[in-house]
């Protein structure tokens, strides 16, 4: 019989794990003090997990701890501490978005397990497909898929898919925001994120309109077992103790077929209330919300009313037989009815006053607090005229206990190998690097676009199969960055097509994009989503087989500039920048997309103009205000340089690219983007 899924709670800190574990979670994540996603929690010292590790085994908890942040190669070496720490403390998996951090645990500590993070924006079959080849034990799926699609993905891989249940929800597509680092250089990819989405966005007169409400889909716990699903997930490190006990209390209410108390949780915390919109594939204004004054007045009424937080599990009832016999070892057996220990004491001696009696070895082995365990039935058989003292009788128990957890929970322990990462080689950089175009609509192609390669959307191919017939410029098709299982397909059908017509290299900005252009024998170009911002995780697509990789938008140049590795690399040198990828379109009117023109513009608070452009109606995305121009400043020697044209008109397309490869300061308005800052 297949388990039920586990319910995996949030512990920021200590008092949320114990209000997780006195809720009834069979699992926690948590983080160390660095590269976790969720920075500004507390989080748990590195000395500490031993302790939070065993204190967890002991009651049946899985521990997971999420290392699961973009880093830097001078930030290795502390990954490597942090990795070691994690494993030597017998945790039960990591969490990692970076493929270099993938690749150090693997290197490492072979044997120990790896969940791909949300972070790594899995939501596809071939992306999951790609990860369990890798060597990935769970993958946790982006949390805009609906049951349907969810269904697909677990038909699709062997692999245990995890999916959250409750907690907040970005509105971007997990690992794809760069809003919070463009705006105040703090980055979502490195556990930093401003949440200044959560600020009022207008969208004409709607407000906050880049806010969606907080996820609850505990009324659909049934279907996503039946679906496959293997963990159900509560997000909520940065929230109160009592919020994590009453998450972890509803999921396993709703696991158990009885009401969860959703107005509990709704009052504890909420956004206007909870939306389930993607999972029944409602994706409508009814999933934006925003946290009101009536909100927080709601949560200090519900938190005063609430009895204090329990900071234990229930007890597990041991039965205990304990013989004392002259000239023998005392004897002590331990059962908690499923695990039963037996191990051996000293030998009592003759008493000199007073025997040791029935009552008082029984208040010895009565003491098991601070333990997962009560006393169940004693039996305690002792020979007239023995003793022992208090002292050896309770070191008796407390081995006897320890021993009972080890063989009810036996502690992981993975074998460090003498392996390191392996040294690459320098990157040697042309003299002078490519220059693409990346034209949004055929119509922006100008006469003399003669770059090293262009790049067009899969669609606009389509539309104009002369693009392949250009010649002088090899065309790169530009695969859809979200693909979702319900046009999976069509985007199968669409490569198999072109393929057929010629085209051969294709633009890769999702994990499972980079698995559908392997299946089917296409050059992969790895694009700017992918987040690589250290060598070893372009060495790892390297490994993968990306013919090359532009870098993530968040590297700056200070870094790119010692990236090591033989992976040819590039940057996109100009364009307004995508900085969020939404499946929920806050343009989308009650009637659905009617006659949209597929282009809006957002205002923040002041009066700053962003775009929201829409993506054949499967997704939009927020561009920034300005575009990034780099080519009259400073710019590391690389293979390629990209421009990246969205909304310009052709005209516009042929002077920016004229004034760029004259390297002219322009006349527009312009940002460095995070190139030439530091990231935090």
């Amino acid at each position: 019989m297949k388990k039920p899924p586990e319910i995996l709670a949030p512990a920021g800190n200590r008092m949320q794990l114990e209000a997780a574990l006195g809720a009834g979670a069979d699992a926690v994540y948590l983080g160390l003090p660095g590269f976790n996603a969720r920075q500004g929690a507390r989080n748990f010292q590195a000395e500490e997990l031993p302790e939070v590790t065993a204190y967890c085994h002991a009651r049946g908890v899985r521990v997971y701890v999420t290392l699961n942040t973009l880093v830097t190669d001078e930030e290795l070496p502390s990954i490597e501490t942090a990795v070691t720490a994690a494993a030597e403390s017998g945790v039960d998996a990591l969490i990692v978005q970076d493929p270099a951090v993938f690749l150090m645990a693997k290197t490492l500590y072979p044997q120990l397990p790896l969940h791909a993070s949300t972070q790594t924006a899995i939501h596809n079959v071939r992306g999951t497909v790609l990860l369990e080849r890798m060597g990935f034990a769970r993958v946790v799926l982006a949390r805009e898929l609906s049951l349907d699609e969810i269904r697909q993905i677990a038909a699709g891989t062997a692999l245990p898919l995890e999916v959250f249940v409750h907690g907040a929800h970005c509105t971007c597509v997990s690992g794809n925001c760069y809003l919070s680092s463009m705006i105040g250089g703090r980055s979502g990819n490195r556990g930093l994120c401003a949440q200044p989405c959560r600020l009022d966005f207008r969208l004409g007169d709607r407000q906050y309109a880049l806010s969606l409400k907080d996820l609850s889909v505990l009324d659909h716990l049934e279907p996503l077992t039946q679906a496959g699903i293997s963990a159900f997930k509560i997000e909520g490190r940065l929230k109160r103790p009592e919020y994590v006990a009453a998450a972890v209390g509803a999921c396993r209410d709703a696991m158990e077929h009885r009401p969860p108390d959703t107005d509990l949780l709704r009052a504890l915390f909420s956004r206007s209330g909870f939306t389930d919109g993607y999972l029944t594939g409602k994706r409508n204004a009814a999933m934006f919300g925003h946290r009101t004054r009536e909100d927080v007045q709601a949560s200090a009424k519900a938190l005063a009313a609430l009895p204090e937080t329990a900071s234990d599990t229930a007890a597990v009832p041991v039965d205990m037989a304990l013989t004392i016999a002259e000239s023998l070892p005392a004897a002590l057996t331990l059962s908690d009815g499923r695990c039963t220990v037996s191990l051996r004491g000293p030998v009592p001696r003759r008493a000199v006053q007073k025997d040791l009696t029935e009552d008082v070895a029984e208040r010895s082995l009565r003491k098991t607090g601070g333990t997962p365990y009560a006393p169940g039935r004693l039996d305690v058989r002792i020979q007239s005229g023995l003793t022992m003292s208090a002292g050896e009788l309770n070191a008796l128990r407390r081995e006897g206990l320890n021993a009972l957890t080890e063989r009810r929970n036996p502690r992981p322990v993975y074998t460090r190998t003498k392996a390191a990462l392996q040294r690459l080689p320098a990157y040697n950089p042309p003299e002078r690097g490519e220059l693409r175009l990346r034209f949004e609509r055929f119509e922006q192609i100008f006469e003399g676009a003669r770059a090293h390669r262009l790049i067009v959307p899969l669609a606009e191919i389509l539309a104009h199969p002369e693009l392949l017939r250009i010649g002088g410029s090899p065309l790169i098709g530009e695969i859809p960055s979200l693909v979702f299982p319900s046009e999976e397909g069509e985007t199968l059908h669409r490569l198999e097509s072109l393929k057929k017509m010629g085209l051969t290299h294709v633009l890769c900005d999702n994990p499972g994009a980079v698995g559908l252009a392997l299946d089917l024998g296409l050059v992969p170009h790895g694009g700017p989503a992918l987040n690589l911002l250290n060598s070893y995780a372009l060495e790892e697509y390297r490994k993968l087989g990306l013919a090359d990789a532009t870098l993530s938008i968040e590297g700056s140049f200070s870094r790119v500039r010692k990236l090591q590795g033989s992976l040819q690399r590039g940057i996109i040198g100009y364009g307004y920048l995508p900085l969020m990828k939404l499946r929920a379109c806050p343009a989308r009117s009650p009637e659905g997309c009617g006659n949209c023109s597929g282009q809006h513009t957002l205002r923040d608070r002041k009066g700053i103009e962003f775009t929201l452009l829409c993506r054949e109606r499967k997704y939009v995305e927020l561009l920034n205000s300005v575009p990034v121009y780099v080519a009259d400043k400073s710019v590391p020697k690389l293979d390629f340089q990209t421009l990246y044209f969205t909304t310009e008109s052709q005209e516009a397309c042929k002077s920016i690219s004229a004034l760029y490869l004259n390297q002219k300061p322009p006349a527009f308005p312009r940002t460095g983007g995070l190139y030439y800052r530091k990231l935090l």
